[in-house]
């Protein structure tokens, strides 16, 4: 079939087509399933039985890597809120221990129900292990209440006797080590066979109903063919005017080219929308990209350039950096190194350069606000990402104290916000004059948003 005309076929008069189709179909198909339906109950029964058995399986092990999940983040993070999660899982919410008692209901996964069982043995066993690690963090943390479910255990004294840093190491060596690993394997071993036990069950069902009404799916034959037949010239066209322009679209955006105009009316639509934003987007993205748009210094965008992405871009789910460099010098810093002093200036500031452009993605934005003011950009960064960005500041100030490239220790102030408690991002830039032609710096108003990170 090929599309007639320049804007395609509709959709919607396609799919008033189908619906006829459709309803054609579906009354072969009602007549045919009254003669069909008591056979079916049991194959019905039996498929119910077998998902029941597998969400039994899926929730031991789903439980059980909650339960890991949780222990880990706890001793790493020291988070009281995982610790908690913890618990509540293991003592009332015990999914794994309704999964064993569901399944011991059906007498028929008797083999099922023996694999299952040796997967919550192994999954107890672990609990142990994650129970100490977590006291150890606990031991940590003085006057902080130890819940009932820990009071029972008794941290060894010669671990008692450790520092705290060689206390979380020791936690977290517990619930990381290759034997935690290896148990936890044994556990999904465990459930593999389950389930295979499970699928043996279901095949077994399924093939006692497949002959009972074998004679019976004999007679609706021609039916069932008209059915496929139908179907498939709905998915073709379907496939033909809707699905494929999707498909293809999907792999111009991935290959960031744009869309072919093709397809249905709707699509076509579509496709000219994108494209037109897809070219107004490069327009934009260009202009960042152009000579007057980079500090000649450092190689990092400059003042124009945050301007520019402050009002192209939504920095709303963006974590936003400062770094201001605390050593003396002239309020501007000259483009090229000089001697002297200017010099030694210019070194520092491309070391910061440096520094940040290694510890930031390429997807974030890094710009030269100031003289001694660097302004980045972490796109795709939610309010949760905070450890993250603390982690970040600690790389820079890492780089910036190593003197071995011949460039003494820069020391750095490092402040931060989350886009979402910016009000206005435009106000983040001033003018350093009243000329409008004037150069734009960071500003003061603009700091008050952000905190420091120690």
């Amino acid at each position: 079939m090929t599309n007639t005309g320049k804007n395609g076929v509709s959709l919607r008069n396609l799919n008033f087509c189908l619906i006829l189709a459709a309803s054609a179909v579906s009354a072969l198909m009602i007549y045919s399933t009254f003669s069909l339906s008591s056979s079916f109950t049991a194959l019905s029964e039996a498929v119910t039985k077998h998902h029941s058995l597998e969400n039994d399986a899926a929730s031991l092990i789903n439980a059980s890597d909650y339960l890991t999940e949780n222990a880990q983040r706890y001793v790493i993070s020291g988070n009281r809120r995982y610790l908690e999660n913890y618990l509540t899982e293991a003592n009332e919410t015990r999914r794994r221990e309704k999964a064993v008692d569901h399944m011991s209901e059906i007498t028929e996964a008797s083999k099922a129900l023996m694999r299952l069982r040796e997967a919550m043995g192994i999954s107890k066993k672990l609990m142990y292990q994650e129970y100490y690690a977590m006291l150890l963090v606990l031991s940590t943390k003085p006057g902080e209440p130890v819940p009932d479910s820990l009071s029972s255990i008794t941290v060894r004294a010669e671990d008692q006797a450790l520092s705290v840093p060689e206390k979380l190491r020791l936690a977290q060596s517990y619930v990381f080590s290759e034997n935690y690993y290896h148990q936890k394997e044994q556990i999904r071993n465990s459930m593999s066979e389950s389930l295979a036990e499970i699928h043996l069950i279901t095949d077994r069902a399924e093939k006692a109903s497949a002959d009972s009404h074998f004679s019976e799916i004999s007679r609706e034959r021609w039916v069932i063919s008209i059915q496929v037949l139908a179907i498939m010239g709905m998915i073709l066209l379907t496939s033909y005017l809707g699905i494929t322009p999707v498909l293809r679209a999907a792999e111009k955006i991935k290959s960031d080219s744009p869309l072919q105009e093709s397809g249905s009316n709707e699509f076509r639509f579509l496709a000219r929308a994108y494209n037109q934003m897809f070219r107004k987007n490069n327009h934009r993205l260009a202009r960042l990209n152009y000579k007057a748009s980079m500090d000649e210094l450092t190689g990092l965008y400059n003042r124009s350039a945050c301007e520019l992405i402050l009002s192209a871009m939504d920095i709303k789910s963006s974590w936003l950096l400062l770094i201001t460099a605390d050593f003396p010098g002239s309020e501007e810093i000259p483009a090229q190194e000089n001697s002297g002093e200017e010099g030694a200036t210019a070194a520092s500031l491309k070391k910061i350069a440096r520094a940040l452009t290694n510890a930031f993605r390429t997807d974030d934005y890094i710009c030269r606000v100031g003289s001694r003011d660097f302004l980045v950009f972490m796109f795709n960064a939610d309010k949760t990402k905070e450890l993250m960005v603390n982690k970040k500041a600690e790389m820079i100030r890492s780089q910036l104290s190593d003197d071995r490239d011949g460039v003494p220790e820069v020391p750095v102030t490092i402040s931060c916000a989350h886009g979402s408690d910016i009000p206005d991002s435009a106000a983040l830039m001033e003018p350093v004059s009243r000329d409008p032609n004037a150069p734009r710096r960071f500003s003061r108003a603009g700091r008050a948003f952000f905190h420091k990170i120690a």
